[in-house]
């Protein structure tokens, strides 16, 4: 998922991000809520991480108006202040889910995961087959023909963004935005060279690749079937 992390603690945002990231979402940062405010309103994102202490205007302050203007984008509001009063003030605000700090950063995940299967959109199984792939979204795990092959964080959040729309062609700005975060270069060819790890990994060798680039267009992930002994 892409995500909008709003953190001040800049060591702690470091801690969250790359967590994040080697569970292959895609993570947007910043430390105050007046940029929070500016990326909400630019930019369109599957999950905000907020927290409440922010310099600026406070996390109560942005969520309300992520709310005024409309989106429903999920939030999960983190703070240092405990009790029942503190926890209102999140949920009322428009907050989504409450983390008291300091958590155990596989419960963050956890509530993330919640929080994507309750969105309106439709989200894929943690365990889901593609032809001769099957992919484990949980352990972030891939089976070619029933075999495990290792992939890396981004590669596999590459390859499970494609396996999710299988049959259809992906732009390059829709994997930039899912798989990559505000760090994509958008005159570099990361994505190709990418898409040359998955493709040394996943094809059959003499056999058409099951990524096939559609010139001007994108990606597209074949739906092969699986190869039987």
């Amino acid at each position: 998922m892409h995500v909008l992390l709003v953190e001040d603690e800049r060591a702690t945002a470091r801690m969250l991000a790359k967590g994040l990231r080697e569970h292959a979402h895609a993570v947007d940062v910043v430390h105050d809520g007046l940029s929070a405010c500016q990326r909400l309103a630019e930019s369109d994102y599957d999950i905000v991480v907020l927290d409440v202490m922010l310099p600026g205007r406070n996390g109560l302050d942005v969520c309300r108006q992520l709310r005024l203007a409309g989106k429903h984008v999920p939030v999960l509001m983190l703070t240092a202040r405990d009790g029942t009063d503190a926890r209102i003030d999140g949920l009322d605000s428009g907050a989504d889910d409450y983390m008291t700090k300091p958590f155990d950063f596989r419960e963050l995940l956890a509530r993330i995961r919640a929080l994507g299967r309750r969105r309106a959109l439709p989200v894929a199984p943690e365990r889901f087959a593609v032809g001769r792939l099957t992919l484990d979204a949980r352990t972030r795990e891939l089976f070619v023909d029933g075999a495990p092959m290792p992939l890396t964080a981004r590669e596999f959040a590459l390859l499970e963004y494609l396996a999710q729309r299988c049959g259809c062609v992906v732009n390059r700005r829709e994997i930039a935005r899912h798989v990559w975060d505000d760090s994509y270069d958008p005159l570099s060819n990361v994505i190709d060279v990418y898409v040359q790890r998955l493709r040394r990994k996943i094809d059959v060798p003499g056999r058409p690749s099951l990524i096939r680039a559609r010139r001007g267009e994108g990606y597209q992930l074949l739906c092969e079937p699986a190869v039987t002994a």
